[in-house]
């Protein structure tokens, strides 16, 4: 597993796993309410992706990230 604590990296991390192979790709997102921590997780069961946060801000990211990657398997 591989942890990221800067989000740009994450983002490019996971849009090349993902366009490697998006058949195999699974994207979880975890929010645990008690802590305000928001989890992502991209794995295609060999390579498995993680980034945590606590930021507000990173939910607009994580919308944008979404969209790009629903947007790569729309157009395949």
């Amino acid at each position: 597993m591989t942890y990221f604590t800067s989000w740009d990296e994450f983002a490019k991390a996971a849009e090349r796993l993902h366009s490697a192979n998006p058949e195999k790709c699974r994207f979880v997102t975890k929010y645990n309410h008690t802590k305000g921590q928001l989890v992502l997780k991209l794995t295609d069961d060999v390579v498995c992706l993680q980034y945590s946060t606590n930021q507000l801000q990173d939910v607009k990211k994580l919308e944008k990230l979404s969209s790009t990657l629903l947007r790569g398997i729309v157009t395949q």
